[in-house]
């Protein structure tokens, strides 16, 4: 089955924003395998970055997570997830705006179904947000994985504009907030 994690692994797949973003937050998770930027949810077969950033593939720039729920769990992933973007705007984080940059958990079974419903539904009853949270949550149904150059970006590229001015300040934030789940 396409896209199966390996015995005693699991796979989280979410968007928040920019998938550079979201990679370099999980990746440094202990327990996490792997975080793959890609594009999910839409309805063109093999997107390219540049198609998807024009918005008419339907698809989310996103991080599929392969990790071992005995080191850390979907509820603290999903709970990473929910703290390291702003789930209420739509079709936005910052400045990327478009349907690509939306919040969307894409499950890959009804516990997960179940646990990000739950989680949204707790944040708008909690008023921890001014604004309602739009975060899609829907099935997944395909990973397509982006291209090379896009792995590792903020990694490779820690001086380049967006990943100095952006990513560095909310990955520095994560880093204090999560400091005991890192690697």
């Amino acid at each position: 089955m396409e896209n199966e994690p390996a015995m005693n692994l699991d796979i989280a797949t979410f968007g928040l924003g920019c998938f550079w973003c979201a990679e370099a937050i999980f990746e440094g998770l202990r327990g996490v395998q792997s975080a793959i930027p890609g594009y999910s949810g839409g309805s063109a077969p093999n997107p390219t970055y540049q198609a998807v950033c024009s918005g008419k593939t339907g698809h989310a720039e996103v991080c599929q997570i392969t990790f071992d729920p005995n080191i850390i769990s979907y509820d603290k992933l999903l709970e990473i997830f929910w703290k390291t973007h702003d789930p209420t705007t739509l079709n936005r984080q910052g400045n990327d705006i478009g349907t690509q940059y939306r919040s969307v958990v894409f499950y890959h079974n009804e516990e997960q179904k179940i646990k990000a419903e739950h989680y949204k539904e707790e944040l708008n009853n909690s008023g921890s947000w001014d604004n309602p949270v739009v975060t899609e949550i829907t099935a997944f149904n395909k990973f397509y994985e982006a291209e090379e150059y896009h792995r590792h970006y903020f990694e490779r590229n820690p001086n380049q504009g967006y990943c100095s001015f952006v990513i560095a300040p909310k990955v520095e934030k994560f880093r204090k907030v999560f400091k005991d789940k890192l690697k």
